[in-house]
């Protein structure tokens, strides 16, 4: 189960990115693309501190 949870947060980190980017360069909405940019970049982080050993 948690890896199923691991790969829908990586899925969902590259979508938000990708629209983020798309919304800053194509749309010019800076505020929007910003902030799911950095949404997209802390469900990676979580990802992250989730799969790290604690060893």
């Amino acid at each position: 189960m948690t890896g199923t949870i691991m790969s829908i947060l990586m899925l969902a980190g590259v979508l938000l990115t990708g629209a983020g980017l798309y919304a800053v360069i194509r749309r010019r909405d800076r505020k929007r693309g910003t902030l799911m940019i950095l949404a997209g970049l802390v469900m990676f982080g979580n990802v992250a501190i989730a799969t790290v050993p604690i060893h």
